[in-house]
């Protein structure tokens, strides 16, 4: 039992719930939880601490795919519906309250699963003699996914084969446990090796998992698959075409299955495969590429022919302008050369065609216009016209045609106008347009002007750093010289290249302008929200400092509380600036603001000044709401520390309002300290009900921040009448044990627990490894020595009050007998007393106890009887002493209470009688009674 103190640290344990197959203690410091693929799985984080720990769940372990939904769980409960094999692993709950470490317990989850077996067919052949093959041997092999590892056997029709059975057979053992396979070896086949193979894969029925079987006649005539597709390859269509695809089994047996697959991982969506036809409506260029037909009949290895799919498509037609190159020129210039290049992208490439049109007149390939389509030193895709010793009648609109020879695609065509008045680019930045200065969010226009003829491209990049664009790309087009930037950001700032492209425009050195953009933002500052509490008449110092701000040579800066001006100024070499209230006053609660402002605008410092106390802190390490043992009335003891009392006045009372009741002050006696443990009885609750209740905290400020808990009682804590004593059993296996309470004037309690609950970490060698009757899921109760318990320490549990009404009104002239019975297991080498007291109503004497036993009495369940003669209404109680170590945990279970003497009575162990007399003796007869 561990002892409750103002503050503590976690402690964590986890119990389950769900469809578990079996849960194991590994070496004490690993729990095993095994599940059968599909169920639920239910994990439950228990801890202990205050304040009240926060719970995470996390998994690890497993690919990075398989992260534990991508995130944590972070309450008690972790639920997986429909559990997957991928969900095993190692499950963590985490629980941390801020005092000491965290408290970290793990479960392994195992996921069982079996999965169908698939046989796979191989043969090796002899070489061939005439029209036969002899010595002709197949392998079978078994294979199915499972965990834990599969075993399998082997049938032929009701047989089972075994190596050694059968000559003509051989069994392949596994070498490995995981991932096992069984290999049969049938030699130089036989007539009666045609037959039906069953391989049946078991994991010896783990989580109720049934076998699995699969059949596999084999024939004379098994044979691999073998496939032929009835189209070409490749297959030229136009956009929007339907194509089918035919696959058609040329051989197999059994008969193969086929299917299809693409080169891009996955068929279209709008594909339709039926049997061995695939169809593709209306295809497009992105579902181009390979596809295959893949046949199987798992015997021999898959076949598979592909085919490849080629949509016809043009696009992206450019063209660009050379002057002489051997003049090194940038100008077109009479008597001179100049080449035209054209370039467009092709689908077939091998299908595209050129024309050149001057003037609209188609042209042909001459000595002075030459045309090639072919040029090794150029670009696929494109053609040259090159026009020699450049005359006035050349000047006009030259037009290149792009064509595909299957036809169905439109033209791409390109004007090009070559004149006098065509000449190079040349690229400016426009007064005014560098630097930029904008606001972060704002809209931002980059400009260069280009002007020459025909204008070419522009090509926008970062200039000072390789950085990406604000569209991510490394490079961004512009047609008309111009980058928008929507919702500008801080991060955008620096230099930005605007440069000429050899596309549309002349294949000259480029031209080039960099502008440079500045965005402005406020001022980031911190704290941007802070409370601050404090008593009356004490300091309070605000400090607000500018973490970053551009522009940040001019910063000026505002206190104000509410509306009402307190300070202003600028900053100078500081980047903070304080404000402090010397003396605090009921004036002086409020908001207090610090505005730093720039030509961006204003970064806010947020200070909520109060003189409000804290909210209290409920202890949640205490136990479920008490019945009090009188009627239709419930009890329960609130516990509470305060969150940082010396911080504001002095805390005088706390108002305690219940729902479905009246308000109560609670005063409060001198100072509160931190982590001091406050207790306030509630005993005038009628209903077993749940009941809000709202605590806080009042100073001379006034009423502090509440805090609200809900306290649910459950109608079995409630008893109709006193217990029955002709048939009173108790085997502590609910939570109200048996209207047994825990006695308030010992030093520690009696714990209730069971062995697939216990912590792991438990004191090895001593305590119960199950409950009773043998059941790890039962309960019992024990007292735990661990520390800080001490040698001599006594936890008591008492029963509830057991009538015994007089026959006369003169009182009871034989008292009746009762046999009080329990199970004890005293195992440890520190293990100290137990004793069993007899408590009458109304009788003060305290004489020893009724039974009594001390030292180990080995790791075994044992039973002690006592007849007691009460003859009044009675209590009995149990009482543990701690020994002088911690190996010492006593533990009882099922107790009973019947009318009449103790009948075989125990055999006599040695203890010592603490009622009186040395004689060893385990059941004292006589009275004792304990006041």
């Amino acid at each position: 039992m561990f002892c409750l103190s103002p503050t503590a640290p976690p402690t964590v344990r986890i119990v389950h719930s769900g469809h578990a197959c079996n849960v194991e203690e590994e070496r004490h410091t690993e729990r095993v939880y095994t599940i059968r693929e599909g169920e639920t799985l239910e994990l439950t984080c228990l801890v202990t601490g205050h304040p009240r720990p926060q719970i995470r769940w996390t998994k690890t372990a497993g690919s990075v795919s398989d992260r534990f939904q991508d995130s944590s769980v972070f309450n008690e409960t972790l639920h997986i519906s429909k559990i997957q094999r991928h969900q095993g692993g190692r499950y963590y709950c985490k629980a941390e309250n801020g005092l000491g470490s965290p408290a970290i317990k793990s479960i392994r989850v195992d996921v069982y699963y079996l999965d169908d077996p698939l046989v796979t067919v191989h043969q090796s052949v002899g070489e061939a003699k005439e029209q036969f093959y002899y010595e002709r041997t197949v392998f079978l092999r078994c294979v199915a996914n499972s965990n834990p590892p599969v075993r399998y056997s082997w049938h032929r029709g009701r047989d089972v084969l075994s190596q050694g059975s059968d000559k003509g057979v051989e069994i392949y053992e596994p070498f490995f446990t995981q991932g096992e396979t069984k290999i049969l070896k049938l030699k130089n086949l036989r007539p009666q090796d045609y037959a039906n193979y069953s391989c049946i894969a078991s994991v010896r029925n783990v989580c109720g998992i049934s076998d699995r079987n699969i059949v596999f006649k084999l024939t004379n005539k098994t044979a691999s698959p073998s496939i032929k597709l009835l189209v070409e390859d490749p297959i030229v269509v136009n956009p929007g075409q339907t194509v089918s695809l035919v696959c058609i089994t040329t051989g197999g047996e059994p008969n193969p299955t086929l299917s299809w697959v693409s080169s891009s991982d996955s068929l279209p969506e709008k594909s339709v495969v039926k049997g061995g036809t695939l169809t593709l409506p209306a295809i497009t260029s992105d579902e181009a590429g390979v596809y295959s037909c893949v046949a199987s009949n798992n015997v021999g290895n898959p076949a598979k022919k592909s085919t490849t799919i080629v949509v016809r498509a043009l696009k992206k037609g450019r063209f660009w302008i050379t002057p002489d190159p051997y003049h090194n020129d940038d100008n077109i210039q009479i008597g001179r050369e100049v080449k035209i290049s054209c370039q467009v992208e092709a689908t077939p490439p091998e299908e595209l065609t050129f024309g050149w049109l001057k003037n609209g007149r188609a042209m042909r390939s001459s000595e002075r216009m030459v045309i090639t389509q072919t040029d090794p030193d150029i670009s696929p895709g494109t053609t040259n016209l090159d026009i020699i010793d450049l005359k006035f009648t050349d000047f006009g609109t030259y037009t290149c045609v792009a064509a595909l020879k299957g036809g169905g695609i439109p033209e791409i065509s390109i004007d090009v106008n070559i004149s006098s008045t065509t000449v190079p680019p040349n690229l400016t930045v426009p007064r005014g347009k560098s630097p930029l200065v904008v606001r972060e969010g704002d809209t931002v226009e980059l400009e260069c002007l280009v002007s020459g003829k025909p204008k070419p491209i522009i090509l926008w990049s970062r200039a000072d750093k390789e950085a990406p664009m604000p569209d991510g790309s490394l490079q961004a087009e512009s047609y008309d010289g111009v980058l928008r930037i929507v919702n500008v950001s801080r991060e955008m700032t620096g230099s930005y290249r605007c440069q000429t492209s050899q596309f549309n425009g002349f294949n000259v050195k480029p031209r080039e302008a960099v502008v440079e953009l500045i965005v402005q933002y406020p001022p980031s500052v911190e704290p941007v929200l802070l409370e601050m509490r404090q008593g009356l008449g004490r300091p309070v110092a605000m400090n607000c400092r500018v973490l970053r701000a551009h522009p940040s040579r001019v910063l000026r800066y505002e206190w104000r509380l509410g509306n009402r001006l307190l300070h202003a100024g600028h900053f100078d070499q500081s980047d903070e600036t304080e404000y402090t209230v010397k003396s605090l006053n009921r004036e002086g609660w409020g908001e207090y603001t610090c505005d730093v402002n720039n030509e961006a605008g204003a970064g806010r410092c947020t200070f909520l000044v109060t003189g409000k106390a804290y909210p209290p802190e409920f202890y949640y390490d205490t136990y479920s709401p008490l019945w009090q043992n009188r009627p239709t009335v419930y009890g329960f003891k609130l516990q509470w520390t305060q969150m940082n009392p010396n911080t504001v006045d002095r805390i005088v009372a706390y108002r305690l309002g219940i729902r479905q009741h009246s308000v109560f002050i609670i005063p409060v006696d001198g100072t509160i300290t931190k982590g001091e443990l406050n207790t306030h009885n509630l005993t005038e609750l009628i209903k077993p009900a749940a009941y809000e209740v709202r605590l806080t905290p009042i100073t001379r400020f006034g009423e502090g921040d509440s805090t609200i808990r809900i306290i649910t009682y459950t109608r079995h804590n409630r008893p109709t009448s006193l217990p029955d004593l002709t048939n009173f059993h108790c085997s502590f296996e609910e939570e109200p044990i048996c209207m047994f309470t825990q006695d308030k004037n010992d030093d520690f309690d009696w714990t209730r627990h069971s062995a697939a609950t216990r912590d792991t970490k438990y004191t090895p060698n001593t305590g119960p490894s199950d409950d009773r009757s043998g059941s790890k899921q039962g309960f019992y109760m024990y007292i735990e020595t661990s520390r800080p318990r001490k040698e001599g320490e006594v936890a008591r549990l008492v029963s509830p009050f057991f009538n015994v009404v007089p026959k006369n009104p003169y009182g009871i002239a034989n008292p009746p007998a009762y046999c009080f019975s329990f199970f004890f297991h005293m195992y440890g080498k520190h293990i100290g007393t137990l004793n069993a007291f007899l408590r009458q109503k109304g009788q003060t004497a305290a004489e020893g106890p009724a039974w009594s036993l001390s030292g180990n009495q080995g790791d075994r369940w044992k039973q002690a009887k006592v007849s007691i003669h009460p003859t009044a209404s009675f209590q009995v109680v149990l009482e543990g002493i701690r020994g002088p170590g911690i190996e010492g945990d006593i533990a009882i279970d099922d107790v009973t209470l019947e009318e009449g003497e103790c009948r075989d009575l125990p055999p006599i162990s040695k203890h010592k009688n603490t009622a009186g007399g040395a004689e060893p003796r385990s059941v004292l007869k006589s009275v004792r009674i304990w006041g």
